[in-house]
């Protein structure tokens, strides 16, 4: 059979999406030739902590004893978790890019990492696959569809400038009037979801005891987050590790600069500075305090410079905390705080138990389609090559979907392995058209077939973007995730394996 370009382009994008799906997002090999375990998180002020040990690391040994799975770790682990209360023990961790952390263990040493198995495959499950978290949340008073949008919209601001992969935030109500807000984030505890949300978020700046001004678009109008007016500005060694400092500038009100003459022209001066701080709290809590120019003392000045730091173990990671703490305090400041108190009404942990046994089930009753259509194939056309290549086309369609999820780090949930599913039994629909259209018998030359079968393909292609289309701007809760991955199959098999198959008939029947 002679390869034509269109079927060297499916077996590129093919080789493409296999090394999407199983390269390393860890390191430059295969991951399924990988060993070791995965650190998925480190607690913060722990003694593995402040030695520099952080998430996304991969151990591979531990005192010279090579650690291939979870069953290694645990078995090596076994002589620190027998050690007394205030007893401790030398323990040299070794990583995959060859650092060594050296350190004193206690015997609960292990409650401050949690690791997990190498994924054999970068490809990114949801909440109803992999687990997670579910809040329903509360204010502490009724709230009307505005004030719960504005809690909607401001949730999810905040919420995301955690960069989490799967977040799902929606309203809810109940029979007696009541409106909750719904939090669903995947593969975390409830632990770490309570603590997301818990806060509300209410950020003063105040001097002495009273308010200057406050987080929101009454006080601050405008919030510095680029160039000269949001930077990291220096960075120092500190005890540990390094510490970086940032500096970002903010515009206020008429109102708040009002307040700040008003309250700084009753203090005094001492030296070069007012004799008391500007100080930052973050739900009452102090976060930063300033000092005061004595230039300033009853001046109307509406630009002030908030400031900062970020912490860790090498000077990229501190500027990497310090600009998301900027970031952190800036979504704050632009969104203000909310106007009640929220409540967290009830908290699940979602296991990922049904999931995975409904993925299960999906994939052996696709397997069992699979060999249905295989027969049907051959039953219908006799020719066991013939059956091989559609199967063998269907099958890289399968693939190139996967590697495109993986590539966007998709999360893929239930409705989108339907989708899957629905794109595949497109594609065998539309392989048929193009195999009745080709080899039957008819007048026309191969070509000018080939052509009537590919314009009957494309008809159906522009038929169901149409009718998907909707599906994929307004979501639609669960079938987002279907109209996504079909658009996304129906697309890659009508520009890349459709012609190719196309091809392929056409070489067969020479």
């Amino acid at each position: 059979m002679k390869v034509t370009w269109r079927i060297w382009l499916m077996m590129f994008f093919l080789g493409m999406s296999l090394l999407a799906i199983f390269g390393s997002a860890h390191s430059p090999y295969i991951s399924l030739l990988q060993t070791g375990i995965l650190i998925d998180n480190v607690k913060e002020n722990s003694s593995l902590f402040d030695s520099g040990v952080r998430a996304n690391q991969i151990i591979s040994f531990i005192n010279d004893e090579k650690i291939e799975n979870l069953k290694d770790y645990n078995s090596v682990m076994e002589q620190y978790h027998s050690l007394g209360d205030g007893e401790t023990k030398k323990i040299i961790i070794t990583t995959k890019d060859k650092s060594e952390f050296v350190l004193l263990a206690r015997n609960t040493i292990s409650e401050e990492i949690s690791l997990s198995e190498i994924p054999k495959t970068r490809i990114q499950t949801g909440l109803d696959i992999r687990g997670g978290a579910r809040a329903l949340v509360a204010a502490d008073r009724k709230l009307t569809d505005a004030e719960l949008d504005d809690l909607i919209s401001i949730s999810q601001e905040r919420l995301n400038v955690y960069g989490l992969s799967d977040l799902t935030i929606r309203k809810q109500s109940d029979s007696s009037g009541n409106k909750y807000m719904v939090v669903e984030i995947a593969g975390t505890s409830p632990e770490n979801l309570e603590a997301l949300i818990g806060q509300q978020g209410h950020f003063e700046a105040k001097i002495g005891n009273e308010t200057v001004f406050v987080g929101g678009n009454k006080d601050v109008t405008h919030v510095g987050r680029t160039g000269q007016d949001a930077m990291v500005t220096e960075c120092f060694a500190v005890q540990g590790g390094e510490s970086c400092e940032f500096q970002f500038t903010i515009f206020l009100s008429e109102e708040a600069a009002q307040r700040h003459a008003d309250i700084t022209d009753t203090l005094s001066i001492n030296g070069s500075y007012l004799s008391k701080k500007l100080d930052f709290f973050i739900d009452g809590k102090l976060t930063e305090s300033l000092n005061i120019g004595s230039s300033l003392k009853g001046s109307t000045t509406t630009q002030i410079s908030i400031s900062g730091s970020g912490q860790g173990a090498t000077r990229e990671e501190a500027i990497e905390s310090a600009k998301q703490e900027m970031k952190q305090l800036q979504t704050i400041l632009i969104t203000g705080s909310l106007p009640f108190k929220l409540e967290i009404v009830k908290i699940d942990k979602i296991s990922p138990f049904l999931g995975e046994q409904f993925t299960k089930t999906i994939f052996i009753a696709s397997f069992a389609s699979f060999l249905a259509v295989c027969l049907i194939i051959i039953l219908r056309y006799r020719r066991i090559k013939l059956s091989f290549i559609m199967l063998f086309v269907a099958l890289s369609e399968i693939i190139m979907i996967l590697g495109f999820s993986s590539l966007m780090k998709a999360n893929l949930d239930l409705s989108s392995i339907a989708g899957i599913i629905a794109a595949i039994g497109t594609g065998i629909n539309d392989q048929q058209v193009i195999v009745d259209e080709t080899i039957r018998g008819k007048l026309e030359s191969m070509g000018v077939r080939i052509k009537e079968a590919l314009f009957i393909v494309f008809t159906s292609f522009a038929t169901i973007i149409a009718s998907l289309f909707p599906l994929f701007y307004v979501g639609a809760g669960l079938l987002r995730g279907f109209a996504v991955t079909s658009i996304v199959g129906v697309t890659i098999g009508v520009l890349i394996t459709r012609p190719a198959f196309a091809d392929m008939i056409k070489q067969m029947e020479k």
